[in-house]
Parts: structure tokens; sequence; C-alpha cells
């Protein structure tokens, strides 16, 4: 049996979590498409590339043991398999050649992902506040580790 909560209309703010990750990738979009005047075809890609990096985040482990590096991601809910991408290339901020609209795409998104990459490694931070007292990180247990350098969904 589902048990469905609906928010009041106009009131985001009940919402909690998910509420703030939806402003939070709203933001950061907005910002990362900048003035760009984009086609529906290179609008509809950036989203498309865009959800699968949210649906690729990880939740939860899946198993307690440290040596099981796979997680559970809202990918699995929604294809039953965690999303995959291949690594691209990292391309430089330098000036776009117009005529690339493919490479301004790219641009897009790994500025996109570089920005949300860095405050949802934040938020992955236990809320001591709303939940028990937890004891620190000791050898063995899982941790992420932020590498700046790393391709998106790697």
């Amino acid at each position: 049996m589902c048990h469905w909560n609906f928010n009041p209309p106009s009131a985001p703010h009940f919402g909690g979590l998910w509420e703030a990750a939806v402003k939070s990738t709203k933001s950061l979009l907005i910002r990362s498409l900048g003035a760009q005047t984009w086609t529906l075809e290179e609008f509809s890609t950036i989203l498309c590339r865009v959800e699968a990096a949210l649906n690729s985040r990880p939740l939860t482990p899946v198993s307690p043991d440290p040596e099981d590096l796979d997680c559970l991601t809202p990918g699995h809910f929604l294809i039953g398999k965690p999303l995959m991408s291949v690594p691209e290339e990292e391309l430089n901020e330098k000036p776009v050649n117009l005529q690339r609209r493919w490479k301004l795409l790219q641009q897009t998104f790994q500025s996109f992902w570089r920005r949300w990459s860095l405050e949802y490694l934040n938020i992955l931070q236990t809320r001591s506040r709303w939940l028990s007292s937890q004891e620190n990180v000791k050898v063995g247990d899982m941790v992420v580790i932020k590498d700046n350098l790393a391709p998106p969904l790697l």
C-alpha cells in the first residue's frame, strides 16, 4: 500500500530536502545555461544529460561491506539498474566557435556538473541536528572521496 504526501500549493518549503535539491538544480542549471539561445533539441539534450547525472547520484550503500562500492541510486527505481555513462574528455573554458554547438552543449553540462557535484557532496554529510548522533569515521567505514579532476558520472 502506498501512502502519498502532498505539499500544499505555493509551499515548497514543506518538501524539505527534495525541494532543496530541486531549488539547487534549478539555480545551477540557470547559471550554467547562461544567456545562450538554445534550439529545442539542444535544450532537450542538456536536460537529459542533467537528468541522468542527478539520477546517478548515490543515495545509500547497497551493503554495509566497505569493500562493496555499489550504491543505490534513483536510477535503480527508474530502470532497475544504475544509469551508466561513458566519461567524456574535459573541455576547457575557452571561447567557443558558434559552429561547434556540440562542444557548447558539453561545456554547459560540464559546468552544471562541476557546480552541482560541489554542492551535492556537501549535503551528503549527515545532519546530526535531525538524526541521532553517530560515531566518528573510523578505519573500514565507507566514505565519499571528492576528486575535482574526476569526469562526470565516474
